[in-house]
């Protein structure tokens, strides 16, 4: 099944390789340089929603956290998936995230394309078959 997924960071090289990645899979990659460009287009409601959201913490501007948090309290981008996926490893980064009830935290340093790909994957039909029921 082909998923919808949307990348947010502010390294357009980094954007640039995952959305390769993910295209090159049979999936849907819409890139956002920056979180404001991510609202903007969740505002307007596109059509449709993304199955996962793929967010960086550090960006100039509205950081990720911020983004996360206006997500949550505008109750945009209904029932995708929020992996952030960023460097900042600290405790204190991923008790915050876990607070804002993401889906998934994936160091970037840490995680090679493929693998942000497959985790991705696993947290997309993880939470359709919690959806259905369904065992995992």
């Amino acid at each position: 099944m082909a998923y919808r997924v949307y990348l947010v960071d502010d390294d357009r090289f980094l954007l640039g390789l995952y959305a390769v990645k993910f295209r090159a899979a049979g999936h849907e990659a819409s890139v956002f340089g920056s979180g404001e460009e991510l609202l903007t287009a969740l505002r307007k409601g596109s059509p449709a929603t993304p199955d996962a959201i793929l967010l960086d913490l550090i960006m100039p501007g509205i950081g990720g956290f911020e983004v996360l948090e206006t997500i949550r309290k505008e109750r945009l981008a209904k029932g995708a998936k929020i992996i952030i996926l960023s460097n900042q490893g600290q405790a204190s980064d991923i008790e915050k995230a876990k607070q804002l009830s993401v889906d998934g935290y994936i160091i970037k340093a840490s995680a090679i394309p493929s693998e942000v790909l497959a985790e991705t994957l696993n947290t997309i039909e993880a939470g359709r078959a919690e959806k259905s029921g369904e065992p995992r």
